[in-house]
């Protein structure tokens, strides 16, 4: 029975699957080989081909890996059905359909489609005109979204969606949010009042990680889809959700594919009548995903930022002589002590940045008692590993920092070896997100990851809060 790598399911690039012989024995791996192949055609031809390549976002309810290399996901699961749904109606007894699965920077899920990079995206895609510009939909997956204004516990009090007017929301730019925030700043101008701020998220965060910033009040204003936002504050009990407050009403969210796929939306129309939320598989996979992590914690509440800024002087000084981003800095003491220099672990580790005593006689950077000491031998050592480590490497400034993070973590041996396994992989073992990232999770769990996640929260957190200091 042919066999499904491990490999093929977990890489970032697109893949070309490509049989061994004319007529391929049916006791010998399919190979899989890392090409960024480009090909555009239908559901006959990727059934020739014996490949469906899923674009998909990287995110906590869609598409994620477990620690082991096991695929979850909402979508993921709707797509394994798919899979098995489809084979039985056209694969042959031994040559299945194989559907490998692509995570994607939301930015790029369009784009990369209509390049030929992918063939269905399985994302929380709404239905817009823009959109249906550029590529077709399957019959809805849901119907009647709600797009509704979601606050943190200590945000703003809104009577009505005009109270958004001259306050600042923090949406991904690549959403329907950000696009329906647009629509609704023309009506504010229209009314000669301020236009709502539009505040950009990095690229990298999705819905669930500005609610989960907005639940530790790291934002203010957000937007997210009603069904999204009442999943997910079972879990963030400090969002509160707006359900009068509707940015966008009767949204459709559908599969994406190309333009003239008629076979592909025959098929992709009919598995979704059956599998659509409100069925009882789409009731059963939406309620699979309601779990509980280790969230960020709330990092700019006001006993926390007195904490801050009473640190900012130190952090700025001994990041500027050893030419590290001092907010990221700040957000891995943070994420260490909650800046609290009277921290001592278990093991002995002392202080904000928790340095163990052999390390800071190593350092050379005084009694590491001291809050000033300390810091320094915090931010030394992590140049230390940039230095010693990741200073060659082609590598971004960011990454530089943000392995040396995960070293800090981990140790700089086991991510090392991470990273080598990425490269094997198909993965960039140069970019922490969305790469080595996902072998980090698989191969040692969750801590490291959320740990370099969180100190980059956390960071731009505090940027937010420089940005805006008298926003409310």
């Amino acid at each position: 029975m042919i066999k499904k790598t491990v490999l093929g399911l977990c890489l970032l690039l697109s893949w070309a699957v490509h049989a061994q012989t004319a007529s391929p024995n049916p006791n010998q791996p399919i190979t899989i080989d890392a090409q960024r192949i480009v090909w555009k055609g239908d559901l006959d031809g990727m059934i020739k081909r014996r490949i469906v390549r899923v674009l998909l976002p990287y995110n906590k309810t869609l598409y994620f890996l477990d620690k082991g290399g096991q695929q979850r996901g909402l979508m993921y699961d709707m797509m394994t059905a798919f899979e098995q749904d489809l084979n039985k109606q056209v694969a042959s007894k031994h040559l299945k359909i194989h559907f490998i699965f692509v995570p994607t920077a939301r930015d790029r899920l369009i784009a990369d489609l209509v390049a030929g990079k992918g063939d269905i995206i399985a994302a929380d895609l709404t239905v817009t005109p823009e959109r249906k510009k550029l590529i077709e939909f399957s019959t809805p997956i849901v119907s009647g979204v709600r797009e509704v204004i979601v606050t943190s516990a200590q945000g703003p009090n809104l009577n009505s969606i005009e109270d958004l007017s001259g306050k600042t929301v923090f949406v991904n730019p690549a959403t329907s949010y950000a696009e329906n925030l647009k629509r609704l700043n023309v009506e504010l101008l229209k009314q000669k009042k301020p236009p709502v701020i539009i505040q950009n998220a990095p690229g990298i965060f999705e819905t669930e990680d500005i609610l989960e910033m907005e639940n530790a009040n790291l934002v203010p204003i957000t937007v997210s889809d009603f069904y999204l936002a009442d999943f997910w504050k079972k879990i963030f009990p400090n969002i509160r959700v707006h359900e009068n407050l509707v940015l966008s009403k009767g949204g459709d969210i559908a599969f994406g594919f190309r333009k003239n796929s008629p076979e592909l939306k025959k098929a992709l129309d009919a598995f979704t009548d059956k599998n659509k939320m409100g069925s009882s598989f789409g009731n059963q996979k939406i309620q699979t995903y309601l779990k509980s992590v280790k969230w960020v914690k709330n990092a700019t509440d006001p006993t926390e930022l007195k904490k801050f800024h009473a640190l900012a002087n130190i952090f700025q000084k001994y990041s500027a002589q050893y030419q590290i981003d001092w907010l990221l800095m700040t957000a891995q003491g943070y994420q260490e002590s909650h800046l609290d220099q009277n921290k001592k672990s278990k093991v002995g580790a002392i202080g904000v940045m928790q340095i163990m005593p052999a390390t800071g006689k190593e350092l050379k950077v005084g009694d590491i008692d001291q809050v000033n000491n300390n810091i320094n031998g915090g931010i030394k050592y992590i140049r230390y590993l940039i230095d010693q480590y990741y200073s060659k490497e082609q590598m971004t400034d960011l990454n530089k920092v943000l392995f040396a993070f995960a070293a800090y973590n981990a140790g700089p041996a086991r991510i090392q070896q991470l990273r080598v396994e990425a490269g094997k992989r198909g993965l960039n073992p140069n970019v922490w997100f969305d790469n080595v990232e996902r072998i980090a999770a698989e191969r040692i769990g969750n801590e490291t990851v959320q740990y370099v996640s969180n100190i980059y929260k956390y960071s731009v957190a505090y940027k937010l809060v420089l940005e805006l200091p008298n926003k409310k």
